[in-house]
């Protein structure tokens, strides 16, 4: 497993990558404020790439809330510490889900 510099230099730069990009759909967010096209076919269209890119931004915010949360976990100490039974998370789980708060046998 990495060490801790490492790691903490990841989730940062995973959290600035996640920012930027829920910034950029907000953005394109604001500039869809304009009415929908007259032609229900382009309107159909139209709030079907509303609805993704919504869900796109809601899955980048939550994702982004999980590696604020990991980096202040690290910041107390607890980063490689299950949250639910106090054991250790395992270095493999941790190097495939880098914002895991739990041991495999908690998530489950």
């Amino acid at each position: 497993m990495p060490d801790q510099q490492t790691l903490r230099a990841r989730l940062i730069a995973k959290r600035d990558e996640l920012e930027e990009r829920v910034r950029r759909i907000d953005a394109d967010l604001r500039k869809r404020d304009a009415p929908l096209s007259a032609d229900f076919a382009e309107q159909v269209v139209e709030q079907e790439n509303l609805d993704a890119l919504y869900a796109i931004e809601s899955e980048g915010r939550l994702e982004l809330q999980k590696v604020v949360h990991a980096l202040a976990r690290m910041d107390r100490g607890e980063y490689a510490v299950c949250s639910r039974c106090g054991g250790a998370i395992a270095p493999e789980r941790l190097a495939a889900l880098y914002y895991a708060d739990t041991c495999i046998g908690c998530a489950d």
